[in-house]
């Protein structure tokens, strides 16, 4: 009631003014119902002035009302004239400390989940490092089981990605604090990661071919491209068609991933980004996570590398664009 009292106290001023010192005046002035229309232009004259004199008293209330895009730079409003206006600061003061209360709130509990998931899947690391090692010492001792240790490092090797993957998401929260961009050798990290996956093209039976030359250099983070590009390849290993190749060649600034395969229907080449969608293909075999392509594309985003993806004819093609900027410089 105070400020509702505070904020019309012109409007109460102006009416005494207008209906009753101002008839009085004219009227001792001369008679009243001689200069009526006199009466109506000052009465007038003083609204408009009182209604400008409101304006600018709250210019800065109805601008930030008026704001579409209200960010951490532009929520306040600075030096506040009316009584509303300042109330109106200062409610936006107390919103903006919850929020930071609530972010720090957030930010202490991320971490807490990444420490978690990072400890537990070292913990997980451990005991399957064991496991792989029992089954490549298994396979030697008993050569008569070795298809049935093969089928254990295979479900071995699941674990090991999927532990991987869920790594990587949870450090991808932190990703710009992490990201260090440097000139980078194309096909140094395109032969790191394929020689990761060795032991998993092998397995499925299908094999990659880089015709990348030595001299391509590109400017990015080694890291973060080396998450994607072992997504990819991996990616293209996991549902390519067997005793084929994944063909990986550099031209224009552009970085090609093609491979042969069962293609990605059409209408889910947009939602195979989304996180943990699985896609037909990921329900049929059933060993899709959802969360590989989700990363790929978290972290192309973060680095601005443009990509595409295009699936038709049995063939699936993910170029990655280095050309902006300074990326695809080529040594000579």
């Amino acid at each position: 009631m105070k400020l509702f009292l505070r904020d019309h106290l012109s409007f109460i001023t102006l009416y005494i003014i207008t209906m009753i010192c101002l008839p009085i005046v004219i009227h001792l002035l001369d008679d009243f119902r001689n200069h009526f229309a006199y009466f109506i232009f000052l009465a007038i004259i003083l609204l408009a002035i009182l209604l400008l004199f409101r304006y600018f008293r709250r210019k800065k209330m109805y601008a930030h009302l008026n704001e579409k895009g209200l960010d951490a730079d532009n929520l306040l409003i600075h030096h506040p004239q009316a009584p509303v206006e300042k109330a109106y600061a200062n409610q936006l003061q107390l919103i903006q400390s919850l929020f930071l209360s609530k972010e720090d709130e957030q930010k202490a509990s991320l971490h807490e989940q990444q420490l978690m998931i990072s400890q537990t899947v070292h913990q997980m690391k451990t005991p399957l490092s064991v496991i792989q090692l029992l089954i490549q010492t298994n396979q030697l001792k008993e050569p008569s089981l070795f298809e049935e240790w093969q089928k254990v490092k295979k479900e071995s090797d699941k674990v090991n990605i999927s532990l991987d993957q869920l790594l990587t998401y949870s450090r991808s929260s932190q990703l710009l604090a992490d990201l260090k961009i440097e000139s980078i050798s194309l096909k140094s990290i395109v032969q790191e990661v394929a020689n990761d996956l060795k032991d998993y093209f092998i397995e499925m039976e299908v094999y990659p071919k880089s015709t990348i030359e030595e001299n391509i250099i590109i400017y990015s983070d080694r890291k973060w491209l080396g998450v994607v590009i072992h997504q990819l390849l991996s990616n293209a290993a996991k549902y390519g068609e067997k005793k084929s190749f994944v063909f990986i060649r550099y031209e224009n600034g552009q970085l090609w991933i093609k491979n042969k395969g069962k293609g990605i229907p059409e209408s889910e080449i947009n939602r195979v980004f989304e996180l943990f969608y699985t896609g037909t293909k990921g329900r049929i075999q059933g060993e899709a996570t959802g969360i590989g392509l989700y990363l790929v594309k978290k972290i192309l985003s973060t680095l601005h590398h443009p990509y595409k993806l295009t699936s038709r004819h049995n063939e699936t093609i993910f170029m990655i664009d280095f050309s902006g900027s300074m990326d695809g410089y080529q040594m000579r």
